[in-house]
């Protein structure tokens, strides 16, 4: 089984292939603002590195979001074309489920953040005791206020904070945690396609395989761009004419 696996939902790409559950291949690159220019180019030379042609991949995979909005849509559609080209079918996966991950079976709970901007993050909250991520709070996009409000009111235990979000709201997070958030080395902050893999192998045990045109984004709120959208005018009504008897 031959899977290939990425994530664009920040400003790092981050791409793995698997062959018959062994990592043969991954690369984790900065983006930002040139994510259509380096993908491709980036997933042909991971194929050529580990020996193969997009024809001999088996399962096409990718985060479906939460993140950034033109990132998750670049990478969907990047493991939409692949898929469609070789005929093959496609898996999604939360980029935040795959970013706890980097704790599989800590005893701590784990939150994920990302920077949403607009004073929000999307994050989650994870049971990471057994192999996959047990969700304990679902994906979901939140003021860091509100968010840690719903951690506290469900744990009393030390938690694990990772990613962009936690370390730009880390002061924050210390403020209401104190000693019990706990922040781990830079490096762990950034996601890994492999354990995207983990998740697409899961999926695939499950009979969750998707046909490219019906792998979607989960976005959890609407872009800048509809919601700076122009509506429709309101429709004035006529008032039907008043019959007039002579």
């Amino acid at each position: 089984m031959n899977i290939l696996s990425l994530d664009t939902s920040t400003s790092y790409a981050t791409i793995a292939i698997a062959v018959d559950d062994r990592i043969v291949a991954e690369s984790v690159l900065s983006t930002d603002r040139t994510l259509s220019a380096r993908l491709v180019s980036e997933i042909e030379r991971l194929l050529a590195t580990a020996g193969l042609e997009p024809a001999d991949i088996d399962i096409f995979s990718s985060s479906t979001g939460p993140g950034s909005f033109t990132g998750v849509r670049g990478g969907i559609a990047t493991i939409q074309g692949l898929a469609l080209a070789t005929g093959k079918p496609c898996v999604g996966f939360s980029s935040l489920a795959m970013l706890a991950m980097n704790f599989s079976l800590a005893l701590r709970p784990v939150c994920p953040l990302l920077d949403a901007r607009k004073s929000e993050v999307y994050g989650a909250l994870f049971d990471c005791s057994t192999q996959l991520p047990t969700p304990v709070i679902d994906d979901c996009v939140l003021s860091p206020a509100h968010l840690l409000e719903r951690i506290t009111g469900l744990t009393s235990e030390p938690v694990i904070f990772l990613g962009d979000g936690a370390c730009r709201y880390r002061d924050q997070i210390t403020e209401v945690m104190g000693v019990r958030a706990i922040f781990p080395p830079f490096p762990l902050n950034t996601g890994h396609a492999a354990h995207g893999i983990t998740l697409a192998l899961e999926s695939l045990r499950k009979g969750h395989l998707l046909p490219p045109d019906q792998l979607l984004p989960t976005y959890l709120r609407a872009s800048d761009a509809e919601l700076m959208k122009p509506k429709p005018p309101h429709a004035t009504r006529i008032p039907a004419p008043t019959e007039v008897t002579p």
